[in-house]
């Protein structure tokens, strides 16, 4: 049985296999650098549950962090990162093992009223990094992504070129979008065309001949 999930592991694929070599031959260096990059095989789990109830405190203890009470907070600790979806909705996104995280976290609330779901499958994670990439963004997401109205530390769920997903700002010139896995593919490659605006002019450090 062993040999057998092994095997089935080895055998994942993301949902950005394909675009691989395209995300990172199509990265944009020198100053105005930017770049988009997949997080393959995520653990995410959704949370629901009563924010007020003692499941929610039970959860809190298994993850070593609260669950965020308000829009667009997102609680760390170690691996985990808590996102805020809703009044009783949370994602998590783990760097742990969901074959480890999410019994742990079901077990947690056990006959209790919560929904503990492994949703690993549902999203990848795209990494969107570099000097320009708040500007890369700006092209397609209706927020107001200023650093006055949003910045590290917030997640919040919009669109990106029509498309549904969760935007999340780790660093000032850092973010991760969330979309679902069947959407992945067009997210990646709206992306790769918005960037190549910025290595029009300079590329490498230097003047392009």
């Amino acid at each position: 049985m062993a040999e057998l999930t092994h095997s089935l592991i080895g055998m994942r694929r993301s949902p950005l296999a394909g675009m691989a070599r395209d995300l990172m031959d199509n990265a944009v260096t020198g100053e105005r650098n930017v770049r988009v990059s997949e997080w393959r095989f995520t653990t995410m789990v959704s949370l629901r549950v009563d924010p007020a109830s003692p499941a929610a405190a039970d959860l809190e203890k298994v993850l070593g962090t609260t669950l965020p009470r308000n829009s667009g907070e997102v609680s760390s600790h170690g691996q985990h990162s808590v996102l805020w979806l809703g009044p009783d909705e949370w994602l998590v996104v783990s760097q742990t093992s969901a074959d480890d995280l999410v019994p742990a976290l079901a077990a947690s609330v056990a006959g209790a009223h919560a929904a503990v779901v492994d949703v690993s499958a549902n999203r990848t994670v795209l990494e969107l990094r570099g000097a320009s990439a708040r500007a890369v963004l700006q092209k397609g997401c209706p927020l107001d992504l200023h650093p006055r109205s949003f910045g590290p530390g917030q997640a919040v769920s919009t669109t990106l070129a029509r498309i549904p997903l969760v935007l999340w700002q780790v660093g000032p010139d850092s973010y991760r979008l969330l979309p679902r896995a069947s959407f992945a593919e067009y997210v990646a490659r709206w992306l790769l065309d918005a960037t190549q605006e910025f290595a029009s002019a300079f590329q490498d450090g230097g003047r392009s001949e």
